[in-house]
């Protein structure tokens, strides 16, 4: 391939813009042409099936005169080959840009990791959690699954992987773990997947395959000791009058312990001819307000507190400390002091009120649940009826007081 170079850098570099463009050969069909802003590029014209063609190689000099003789040799190697430069050139740059792309991809299924979207999922999640909840999620997470799954990849993780995983949790008989575990590799993975961080979910219908967790029943007083729990409660003298004061709340009441020990006065309105405590949504398990009629017994406990505990803050204070909240294992002791310890939860004393006012018959099972603060009806409904069933669950909570009153005159 004999082609005669004309041209030099000193040549190049001398070269002055001139008012039109221009062009200095080379040879071989390359030449340099100079545009009126100074601009030189450096290009190859030749024929391919019949066409003219021109094949660009750079800006000079950006490009030397050596780097532009040495594409134009591949160029007219190429075109004898019967190969069009100018596809040739077009190949390799979509074959990088390619290239580029699945290295970006790569780099990308590499970084997204499980722990670093599952992070992703629950930093959205837990905007709507409480924070005992919250806390609850991510070590399981920390405890669970970051130790196996954490660092790889989230879209290789497989069926088998998961499988495994919670395998673990089985063999050590934490079936309960591995339920709740379950779920949320289940949540993360949809996650992943609505993301495009992998194709499918690896942790969809397991749920067959591992034992179910026992619910857990809490323990609760036979109906017929309750008569002998509540004079144990009123005749014990050595408790503390808000400690006795507050087991008594809770029976008549019987709402979750939580939402009792963090009550505070401006939740309650007492001077009224329908007395109301408004439970925060704060404070419920389902993040759901609840109200919850007083009766005139309740309204007498509450103002017995007052003077231990008010006007303001909580109603249920610690005695040594009214600044904070009960202790969550108060109520607890007591009962277990009593002589009820393994035979009753403070939890248990909504069992027994459940017993007893679905027994007598007198009470709508949805109105019974309403005032337990299970969920009733479509998400919809329990959304804009905070208050349902308000005056038949008021009559209910006085027969409910009357009831315990009966109990206490036996």
């Amino acid at each position: 391939m004999n082609v005669t170079n004309k041209l030099t850098e000193l040549t190049i570099k001398q070269a002055k813009p001139k008012e039109k463009q221009y062009k200095l050969t080379d040879g071989g069909g390359m030449y340099l042409r100079i545009y009126p802003n100074g601009s030189k590029y450096w290009q190859l014209k030749y024929r391919f099936d019949g066409k003219q063609k021109t094949l660009s190689f750079g800006v000079w000099p950006g490009v030397k005169l050596i780097e532009a003789r040495e594409k134009r040799f591949e160029a007219l190697k190429n075109i004898k080959q019967g190969l069009d430069p100018i596809k040739e050139k077009l190949d390799k740059l979509n074959n990088s840009i390619e290239k580029d792309r699945q290295n970006d991809i790569e780099e990308q299924r590499i970084n997204n990791t499980f722990y670093k979207v599952s992070l992703e999922w629950y930093k959205r999640q837990a905007l709507q959690w409480t924070e005992k909840h919250s806390a609850d999620v991510l070590n399981s997470l920390k405890y669970h699954v970051y130790p196996s799954l954490g660092g790889r990849p989230i879209s290789d993780i497989t069926k088998k992987d998961v499988i495994a995983t919670l395998r673990e949790l089985e063999s050590q008989a934490k079936h309960e773990t591995c339920y709740r575990v379950r779920q949320r590799l289940e949540a993360i993975f949809d996650y992943a997947e609505i993301e495009e961080h992998c194709l499918s979910n690896p942790a969809r219908g397991l749920q067959k395959i591992f034992i179910k967790p026992q619910s857990k029943n809490h323990p609760s007083i036979p109906i017929p000791e309750l008569p002998i729990f509540l004079k144990k409660i009123i005749s014990d003298r050595e408790v503390f009058q808000t400690t006795r004061l507050a087991m008594m709340f809770m029976v008549h009441v019987f709402v979750r312990s939580k939402s009792q020990r963090l009550a505070k006065w401006d939740d309650f309105e007492l001077d009224c001819d329908e007395p109301l405590w408004i439970v925060p949504a704060l404070d419920m398990k389902m993040g759901i307000e609840l109200h919850v009629p007083l009766t005139s017994q309740v309204v007498f406990i509450l103002k017995e507190m007052k003077q231990f505990s008010g006007p303001d803050g909580y109603v249920f204070p610690q005695v040594r400390n009214p600044q904070q909240a009960m202790s969550v294992n108060t109520l607890q002791y007591f009962s277990n002091r009593l002589g009820y310890a393994g035979r009753s939860t403070i939890h248990g004393i909504r069992t027994v009120a459940s017993t007893v006012l679905n027994e007598s018959l007198k009470w709508h099972p949805d109105v019974i649940e309403l005032q337990l603060a299970h969920l009733v009806g479509s998400k919809v409904r329990r959304a804009y009826n905070r208050a349902e069933h308000l005056e038949e669950r008021r009559r209910m909570m006085e027969w409910w007081s009357n009831y315990l009153d009966s109990l206490i005159d036996r």
